[in-house]
């Protein structure tokens, strides 16, 4: 190996079938992450924390297909509350509870995390692993 490693993955891309529905899902589930739009393009939108360095892309797609069990994305939380806010956000803008916020003990001790399907059957997560007992 030559030089300093690199972040592992650089993005991310799902298939979704209307932009417009995926995007009111992300906008909000991710927004209650600290996330955010880093771009829009007719056919696409890139989520992450910098403009034009999107770390999840959502593609229109004319039969979008959601990777099957065993497949799901896991977003980064701060703190449990914005784990919560994630579920709620989620709900509240078309996707589906898959596991309500809660400690998860077969993860680990203090693995937090709350899991949701989106418009297009993409599983998602928000986790935080922090030391705090609740």
């Amino acid at each position: 190996m030559t030089g300093e490693p690199v972040a592992m993955l650089h993005h991310i891309s799902l298939g979704v079938a209307d932009l417009a529905r995926a995007g009111a899902f992300y906008d909000a589930a991710l927004g209650a992450l600290g996330y955010r739009r880093v771009f829009e393009h007719a056919t696409a939108v890139g989520y992450g924390l910098h403009d034009n360095e999107d770390k999840l892309c959502l593609k229109l797609q004319p039969v979008p297909r959601a990777p099957g069990p065993g497949f799901h994305l896991a977003f980064a939380a701060h703190s449990r509350e914005a784990v919560a806010r994630f579920h709620g956000a989620g709900l509240a803008t078309g996707g589906s509870d898959n596991g309500e916020p809660g400690l998860r003990p077969a993860y680990g001790p203090n693995y937090f995390a709350a899991f949701l399907i989106d418009p297009d059957g993409h599983h998602v997560e928000a986790v935080i692993n922090d030391q705090v007992r609740m």
